[in-house]
């Protein structure tokens, strides 16, 4: 009895990799999280430290978008044989006398494509903001007053201030997947 030619079920496509300009584990999971989610493909993540070439802790929109945007940058110059590169950066602003905290999101592809979002903002209590005021940055800040340490590479402040109801990882990845919009809908942009 002949049998046919036997032939891989599920047809294999090169898995494609994704560098993110940081080794934080939340920032690589997060990646990962909203690549899989948006996306068919399978994907490597992988994380790599790289200077944001701004301040430890950026203020306002324009430092921290550029932060994000040196990261992704960096990440292609660093590992140009990739097919995505990320750069995540979180800052702080002052809205009169309180203070918001926020993370700008920079896609890049091999294309020259470049996606990007911010996620939502959310106002720190008093005594975060005098600290990040006199120079700390805002993981530091968190360790001290909630008594934590290393809280930047879990939950961070917006896991703590909600009580883990949102995690950092859950707020990066909405802010990832509206940033891989323009790589879902090539014909748009």
């Amino acid at each position: 009895m002949a049998f046919p030619k036997r032939r891989n079920l599920q047809e294999q496509k090169r898995q494609q990799l994704v560098i993110v300009g940081s080794k934080n584990p939340v920032k690589v999971k997060c990646t990962e999280n909203a690549f899989s989610s948006i996306f068919d493909d399978s994907f490597i993540v992988q994380g790599l430290n790289v200077d944001s070439k701004v301040s430890d802790q950026p203020k306002g929109d324009v430092e921290t978008y550029t932060g994000a945007y040196n990261r992704a940058y960096a990440s292609k110059n660093a590992f140009p044989e990739a097919d995505f590169w990320v750069g995540i950066e979180g800052g702080v602003d002052h809205v009169g006398e309180q203070m918001v905290s926020f993370a700008w999101m920079v896609i890049m592809d091999g294309e020259g494509k470049i996606g990007k979002a911010k996620t939502a903002t959310f106002f720190l209590p008093e005594a975060l903001n005098k600290m990040v005021s006199d120079g700390m940055e805002l993981g530091e800040a968190d360790d001290k007053l909630f008594d934590k340490r290393n809280s930047k590479e879990s939950g961070g402040a917006v896991g703590i201030l909600t009580k883990g109801a949102i995690s950092r990882s859950n707020y990066y990845q909405q802010a990832l997947s509206l940033a891989l919009i323009p790589f879902i809908q090539k014909e748009l942009y």
